[in-house]
């Protein structure tokens, strides 16, 4: 299968670590992914804020970009990134009236017909003890809230990515991996998002509540597969703890980072040591740090 590579505008900037990290980890495990020449910003939240025909048409035009590479499925880390692009497609596919007018701006026809994975489904479906066979370090004793957060799961006919309710991809990962997947009650609450810009003290609720069922149900680290939520976790948590008036101090790793660390990277070539909380004595105490 020839994947195409969206890393989308956090990959190259505030997520940077997350693109590494997921680039790093699909050369250990083989997977040959190949970034979409040219591409552009996918829309985020502002497009389907301002413009319904904008926001379809940003995504469309990386898909065609795609396809006329010979990709059999787009690939992207960003759980942001791949809504916009599986709301595209959902759109384009029920309205043939938007395929017209996104074709006039586009100046090509796109009909919807190119397939959106997110990372974690591309890694979620290599046989499990071929994955086990590549951990060259088990995450034993390792506590993982997997977080999920809205753009994943929901819209469910949109996204189609596990149950919306109790997703397990991330979790089934964990358990492969060596470590111990945690049941928690917040693992599909949203994190607050871009509110984060314009209503902190909403969104630091928001995340605070997360962060504090992750503590209280015995959790070393929060997994995260979105650069906005690692963001709201991770970078805003000394202005969260604040706000509740609660010690946190929770360490904040994207899927990859903690796949990475299991397949015998070291923390800092997957960038742990850009985050805000530091997972670094975490995982010494762990005997995971290399």
């Amino acid at each position: 299968m020839k994947l195409a590579f969206y890393p989308g505008c956090s990959l190259e900037s505030s997520a940077k670590e997350y693109k590494d990290s997921t680039l790093l980890v699909a050369r250990a495990l083989g997977l040959d992914m190949e970034e979409i020449p040219d591409w552009i910003c996918c829309g985020a939240t502002a497009a389907h804020m301002s413009n319904e025909i904008l926001a379809v048409a940003l995504p469309a035009y990386d898909l065609l970009r795609a396809k006329r590479m010979g990709a059999d499925a787009v690939v992207a880390s960003c759980a942001a990134c791949y809504s916009r692009m599986r709301s595209a497609n959902f759109e384009l596919k029920r309205n043939p009236e938007t395929v017209e007018r996104v074709a006039e701006v586009l100046g090509e026809r796109y009909e919807g017909d190119m397939d959106v994975r997110h990372f974690i489904e591309i890694v979620s479906e290599l046989p499990a003890e071929e994955l086990k066979a590549k951990v060259k370090k088990s995450l034993d004793g390792l506590r993982v809230a997997s977080y999920y957060g809205c753009l994943l799961v929901r819209p469910a006919e949109v996204t189609g990515f596990d149950d919306r309710e109790d997703p397990r991809t991330l979790d089934r990962l964990v358990e492969a991996l060596g470590g111990e997947p945690l049941d928690w009650r917040y693992k599909v609450e949203c994190c607050g998002a871009s509110l984060a810009f314009s209503r902190p003290d909403i969104s630091d609720k928001m995340s605070g509540d997360i962060l504090q069922d992750a503590r209280d149900s015995g959790a070393d680290v929060v997994m995260v597969a979105c650069p906005l939520c690692h963001s709201n976790l991770d970078l805003r948590q000394c202005d969260i703890e604040k706000r509740i008036g609660a010690d946190l101090e929770i360490p904040v790793l994207y899927f990859t980072q903690v796949l990475g660390l299991a397949l015998g990277a070291s923390a800092r070539s997957l960038g742990m040591h850009k985050h805000m909380i530091d997972p670094l004595p975490l995982l010494k105490k762990r005997g995971l740090r290399v």
